[in-house]
């Protein structure tokens, strides 16, 4: 178990129980049961009085957690016959960018989303969940595949930005974004986005229009990321904490943006504490929105989604 640096005492009562735990084990003489029940009971109430108070910085930490669960995870545990299909018919496959055909609760779908990996070997391979433009081009491929077979999309959000690399720029980074944003406004069928991890820049927005976007309650949606931010107006990312706060990155400030439609609870101590249980949660919510999407018309839809999106922001006309 790893844990953030603002739950080190956490850490603390975790090294003490199992100290605990072990001398029960080698020496069944003495007596450590009470003592353990009572140390879980103080890291349930430790672990509720820090999670109550998260700062934006420490919700982009747990959204950055490397035991939370990523799309894939997601995939396997809330999706049956999941058939992943690959590339954008033009370069190659891009590796960051995974969608494929599924099943959700026997409805047939199409699931797309950014995967990081889980390891080393495998983050470098995803590219980190930085997508090129071939990976934005595959998902829309795939979800021009399902609208013609008039299965929904569900895209899973997870990505520090798109790729920033000469080659992608060369490739139309920017061109192939702003095509999926013209094509997911007008798609036939229903749409649901999910932010659960990092939900940084064009690069979630690329498969981020939808007639539902919400997101996990630990996660983060924003223009830049607070150490990028940092550096351009302190020149340095030692401000990077100031950032998140004056961004406003966090599931709730989004809710009250009306940026997001919803924002789903995560247990206590975040996604990764109890994965089991985030799955569970967050497929009852893809359950229940498919059911009042598919309710609705076709051009309804597309009108509300249009309609939706084209109402956010503030401005003023002088």
């Amino acid at each position: 178990m790893q844990f953030l640096d603002f739950e080190k005492p956490l850490e603390e009562l975790y090294n003490q129980m199992n100290k605990l735990k072990d001398v029960h084990t080698k020496n069944h003489q003495v007596d450590a049961e009470k003592a353990i029940e009572h140390l879980e009971e103080t890291i349930e109430t430790t672990r509720s009085q820090i999670y109550e108070q998260l700062t934006p910085w420490q919700r982009v930490q747990l959204s950055r957690h490397p035991e939370r669960p990523y799309t894939l995870y997601y995939i396997e545990k809330i999706f049956s016959n999941f058939k992943e299909l690959y590339g954008d018919r033009q370069v190659k496959d891009d590796k960051a960018m995974v969608g494929g055909m599924a099943e959700l609760d026997g409805l047939p779908v199409m699931v797309i989303g950014q995967q990081k990996g889980i390891n080393t070997k495998m983050r470098q391979l995803r590219n980190f969940g930085m997508a090129n433009p071939e990976g934005y081009r595959k998902a829309l491929r795939l979800m021009k595949l399902a609208e013609k077979f008039n299965h929904p999309i569900i895209t899973l959000i997870d990505t520090p930005g798109a790729f920033p690399g000469l080659e992608a720029e060369e490739r139309g980074q920017g061109e192939a974004i702003a095509r999926n944003l013209f094509e997911m406004v007008n798609l036939k069928v229903p749409v649901i986005c999910v932010i659960i991890g990092e939900g940084a820049s064009g690069g979630a927005l690329g498969i981020g229009i939808g007639d539902k976007v919400a997101m996990l309650e630990n996660t983060w949606y924003t223009v830049i990321s607070p150490e990028n931010c940092s550096t351009i107006l302190w020149r340095s990312w030692d401000f990077k904490v100031q950032a998140a706060e004056q961004l406003r990155l966090t599931s709730k400030d989004m809710k009250n943006f009306n940026l997001v439609d919803d924002v789903i609870k995560e247990p206590v101590g975040g996604a990764h504490s109890k994965p089991e249980e985030m799955s569970i949660t967050l497929k009852q919510y893809l359950i229940k929105s498919l059911k009042e999407l598919l309710g609705k018309k076709e051009q309804q839809r597309v009108d509300e989604r249009i309609e939706k999106f084209s109402k956010m922001g503030f401005f003023e006309e002088a």
